[in-house]
C-alpha cells in the first residue's frame, strides 16, 4: 500500500531483495515529484542499507514500513519492522564482511545529516535518517524591479554650440587703372604726284 499525501509517502513491503530495487524507485520518483533530485541518491543509498539491515537481522518477519516525510528544512526517511532489538553500528571489519549484502548503519551515518533509532510500541523500532534540503530547494529573495533598459532616461549631455569663428574679410586692393594715351599716328607726307612723261621724243 502505497499512500502520496502532499508532504508524505508510507511504503508497506516485505524486505526482500527483489522488493528493495522497487523500492528505490518509489523513492527516487517521490522526491522528483517534490523537486530534491539532488537528494535521490543518498535517500535512495540509505534507504537500501536500512532494508537490507531488516532482510538480515529482522524478526519475527521481514515486514517493514518506509516512510519519507518533507519538512521545511530537511528530508526524514524512517524504516519501521517489528523487531524491538535497536541496531548498533558494526565495527570495520565485521561492516567489510558484510559489503557483500549492504553497509549497513556506517554507510547511512556518513551520507546523512543525521541519524537515530527508536522503540516503536512494544514490539517494534524506528530506524530513521535526515538529508538537508535547504542548500536543494532555497527560494530566492524577492527583488524589486528593475526598469527595462528602453525606459530609462538617456543621459544626455550637455549641447556645446561651436564658438563662431570670425571671419575677417580680405583687404582690398585697389589698382589703379593707369589710362595710357593713344598712340600717336604718323602720317607721311603726301608727295605732289610727279608728272607723267610721254614715251614719244619729241
Amino acid at each position: 500500500m502505497i499512500s502520496h499525501p502532499s508532504r508524505h509517502c508510507t511504503v508497506e513491503l516485505q524486505a526482500l531483495p527483489s522488493r528493495i530495487g522497487q523500492v528505490r524507485r518509489i523513492v527516487s520518483a517521490q522526491l522528483r515529484y517534490w523537486h530534491l533530485d539532488p537528494l535521490i541518491d543518498r535517500a535512495a543509498l540509505g534507504v537500501t542499507e536500512l532494508l537490507s539491515n531488516v532482510h538480515r537481522h529482522a524478526r519475527p518477519d521481514k515486514s517493514c514500513v518506509v516512510e519519507l516525510e518533507l519538512l521545511v528544512d530537511r528530508l526524514t526517511v524512517s524504516v519501521r519492522d517489528h523487531d524491538p532489538r535497536l541496531p548498533v553500528v558494526a565495527d570495520a571489519a565485521e561492516d567489510a564482511a558484510l559489503s557483500t549484502c549492504g553497509r549497513g548503519l556506517a554507510m547511512v551515518a556518513a551520507m546523512s545529516e543525521s541519524w537515530g533509532a527508536r522503540p516503536e510500541g512494544e514490539d517494534g523500532k524506528v530506524v530513521w535518517f535526515t538529508l538537508p534540503t535547504t542548500t536543494t530547494a532555497r527560494p530566492q529573495p524577492a527583488r524589486s524591479p528593475r526598469r527595462a533598459p528602453e525606459q530609462q532616461p538617456a543621459l544626455r549631455r550637455p549641447e556645446t554650440h561651436p564658438t563662431p569663428t570670425p571671419v575677417t574679410a580680405a583687404p582690398v586692393v585697389t589698382t589703379p587703372v593707369v589710362t595710357a594715351p593713344a598712340p600717336a599716328v604718323a602720317h607721311a607726307a603726301t608727295a605732289p604726284p610727279t608728272p607723267a612723261r610721254s614715251a614719244v621724243p619729241g
